[in-house]
């Protein structure tokens, strides 16, 4: 990395546990659980304990490989230093392309709760452009504004939570099991857990910041396990408060459970609150976002594996600007073309794609490195095997023209070099 302008360590702990909350503790939180209890019913809650087991050991793995790498680009950097080019291009190249699309689908949703009819998507680009412009002031500049969303998201939560058990229907235990957590079968609580996993899945932002993180090697492993904590406590609230206020059959039927579970209950002032805690949830998991995009970018282009150009560092700011703009530019472009409200499939792809190599190059450490035992690294890279296969199957078709598209463009760029 000889060469390459460095970034800056600016964040301290606290800070990036909230950008790690932030990416966690997004929109899935309020919507996530329809398309579980779909697939699992009352199960989604074994579902979502299964999903935090898988996203603990990813969790160590990603401690143990930051506090062993602490520069940008997360599991991009640690498959290329443990396993090889190939393996840190593709974990890369998942989770660029695929959290791009996410970006998108993240900034339509904000602009779905936030925006009047027929305003969505000038006001979804809007979004964009701002997180943008404040990525750009500096990394403590996008820690600030995310403790501030974060802050309101969990209020917005607790509002949401106390009102559906305030003012909720009798008899929430019975509805809380409804016909049992075993009534769809293990196949759909292992298919709840791949849609909750997700939900999990922001702690990466913080590795990818590793360059700007004060004393890495001890911040890093931290904020990672206190952010998963923290917000494996906030969805098994949530989970427990909307299956008890609707049942497994009405969360499955509703768009919005929590917004539902809390106009069941008595306290009708508080489901805008809920309403503007969703807005607030997808404005900060954008947020994290775009800043993850930025670093791994970064990274992929010192190596060439993305253009060079890519790998500017602002003079004065201190961030990859560059990449960051280039960034911004294609979400808005995706989000003027196409529909993306619903779920990205070949995002979920990446996202396991990504761990898998997180998890196989931190068993791939030595003794020296090791802070945790490498049964973990082996339960984290076969649960993620296991969550793809329940992945639909247009989702799978879908990766895999990703990652085809990707391994020509390297192979493309490495015939050009040696030509």
């Amino acid at each position: 990395m000889s060469g390459n302008p460095a970034l800056a360590r600016r964040l301290g702990t606290v800070d990036a546990v909230v950008i790690g909350l932030g990416s966690m503790i997004g929109a899935g939180v309020f919507a996530a659980f329809t398309p579980a209890a779909q697939a699992a019913g009352s199960g989604l809650l074994v579902g979502l304990a299964v999903a935090g087991v898988v996203a603990y050991c990813n969790a160590t793995s990603s401690a143990q490989l930051a506090a062993a790498y602490p520069t940008s680009g997360g599991t991009y950097v640690y498959g290329r230093k443990q396993l090889g080019e190939w393996p840190g291009f593709l974990a890369g190249w998942g989770f660029v392309v695929g959290k791009t699309a996410s970006s998108a689908a993240m900034a339509m949703t904000f602009a779905a709760y936030a925006a009047p009819p027929g305003w969505e998507r000038p006001v979804a680009i809007a979004a964009v452009v701002l997180l943008v412009a404040v990525n750009y002031r500096g990394v403590t500049r996008t820690a600030a504004l995310a403790r501030v969303i974060v802050a309101a998201v969990l209020v917005a939560l607790a509002v949401g939570v106390s009102a559906a058990w305030a003012g909720g229907p009798s008899g929430g235990g019975g509805r809380l099991w409804g016909a049992g957590v075993l009534s769809h079968g293990w196949y759909g609580i292992l298919q709840s857990a791949g849609l909750l996993f997700f939900a999990f899945a922001g702690y990466a932002r913080i590795a990818t910041l590793g360059e700007e993180v004060k004393d890495p090697r001890r911040t890093i492993p931290r904020a990672i396990l206190v952010a998963l904590a923290i917000a494996a406590v906030v969805y098994a609230a949530v989970a427990a408060t909307v299956l008890a206020a609707l049942g497994p059959d009405g969360v499955a039927a509703a768009p919005a459970p929590l917004a539902q579970a809390v106009a069941a209950g008595g306290w009708a002032w508080a489901a805008p609150v809920v309403r503007v805690g969703a807005a607030l949830a997808s404005l900060g998991a954008l947020l994290a976002l775009v800043a993850g995009l930025g670093r791994t970018s970064l990274a992929m282009a010192r190596e060439s594996d993305l253009p060079r150009w890519l790998a500017a560092v602002h003079p004065t700011f201190q961030v990859p600007h560059h990449a960051e703009l280039t960034l911004g530019a294609v979400i808005c472009v995706i989000i003027a073309v196409a529909d993306l409200r619903g779920a990205i499939g070949f995002s979920s792809f990446g996202v396991l794609v990504y761990y898998l190599v997180a998890n196989v190059s931190a068993f791939t450490q030595d003794r020296a490195a090791r802070r945790y035992p490498r049964f973990l690294q082996l339960l984290g890279a076969a649960a993620c095997l296991v969550l793809v296969a329940t992945l639909p199957l247009e989702a799978v078709v879908a990766g895999l023209v990703m990652f085809a598209v990707g391994t020509g463009y390297r192979l493309f760029r490495l015939r050009r070099a040696r030509g």
